[in-house]
């Protein structure tokens, strides 16, 4: 243990051997730390040195399952209850959009990107879903997108997002999400209802999804749907729904007439909506001509702890960086 105390850095505690040596490495964040076997059979955490911390962000993974599995969900202990924004002095939004973010679970819209800028980004996108396409993948498949394409990070990071979200979250914003949902013309593809918290390793829940329009999304070709108020009760029950090829994702909340009406979150290009990451929300299938294509950006409060290595999704955009988050740089590639 000496030994690795000099090549690495510093002892900070040790604790008998976990049962399961996965998930000790589930619960330590590896940008910062390594757990180190004794001869003794007790578990050492290592705060490493820096030079180490550089080597472990070089090879940080730039790819996560979109859709964790649910044994490993059900092995992480979270807190999936409502947290509303307590901000009593917005510097973008006013007092008014807290409270009824708070109250409905979600706002919209905002201008974010100009039209010259939107169709800049779209053509910058239609050349990447080409990419994915010619590889096989699908048109859902572009996830954690900002960990492997520069221009994807840019649009994580740029300022009026992020103020939007500070608004909300407070002066500790980590960026960790990147999705393009883009359904194709005709695609029949539906996203069923669901909460965003109930498929991430995540806890206390306090994450945001900002949903960025990269083409018109209405009710022609199969826009967002939010059930308003629906953050507030917490995890809901949910059917697995994995055999339904015509679904994106793999759970579905049955019932939802009784929560509510939804709402329809008709956006033109440029514009977003953020919503609680509670919030019901999903969409039918695009049976019109157009494209629908949007761009999910995720982000939490710093003090949020991430889970089977989510934390190395983590760019951190307002306030000091968290010792439990990793803060991957920009990529070289667009």
């Amino acid at each position: 243990m000496q030994l690795a105390e000099k090549l690495l850095g510093k002892t900070t505690s040790c604790d008998n051997r976990p049962e399961d040596f996965n998930t000790a490495l589930r619960n330590e964040s590896w940008s910062f730390a390594l757990l180190a076997a004794t001869r003794r059979g007790r578990w050492c955490k290592i705060s490493l040195s820096a030079p180490f911390r550089d080597i472990i962000k070089m090879t940080a993974p730039t790819t996560f399952q979109a859709i964790p599995g649910q044994d490993e969900l059900h092995q992480v202990e979270r807190d999936l209850s409502f947290h509303p924004s307590t901000n009593t002095n917005p510097k973008v939004l006013t007092r008014e959009q807290i409270d009824r973010f708070n109250r409905d679970g979600y706002l919209k819209p905002f201008r974010i990107f100009s039209d010259s800028e939107i169709s800049e980004l779209r053509n910058y996108f239609d050349g990447l879903l080409a990419k994915y396409l010619a590889e096989g993948k699908d048109s859902y498949s572009i996830s954690s997108a900002h960990l492997r394409h520069g221009r994807v990070w840019d649009v994580l990071t740029n300022p009026r997002i992020v103020a939007i979200v500070s608004d909300l979250l407070g002066p500790s914003v980590i960026a960790w999400g990147s999705h393009f949902f883009c359904k194709m013309p005709r695609d029949g593809k539906t996203v069923s209802w669901h909460q965003d918290a109930s498929y991430w390793p995540l806890t206390p829940s306090k994450a945001v999804t900002v949903w960025l329009a990269i083409d018109d999304a209405d009710r022609g070709n199969a826009c967002m749907r939010f059930i308003p108020g629906t953050q507030v009760l917490g995890h809901l029950t949910y059917k697995l729904s994995e055999t339904d090829e015509t679904n994106v994702l793999n759970q579905t909340v049955p019932e939802v007439e009784k929560y509510g009406a939804p709402v329809y979150v008709e956006l033109k290009a440029g514009e977003a909506s953020i919503h609680s990451d509670l919030l019901l929300h999903g969409s039918e299938a695009n049976t019109s001509d157009r494209r629908r294509c949007g761009l999910t950006l995720r982000y939490t409060t710093g003090d949020v702890r991430a889970y089977m290595g989510w934390h190395d999704k983590g760019v951190v955009v307002a306030g000091d960086p968290p010792p439990h988050w990793g803060n991957r740089a920009r990529p070289a590639e667009e």
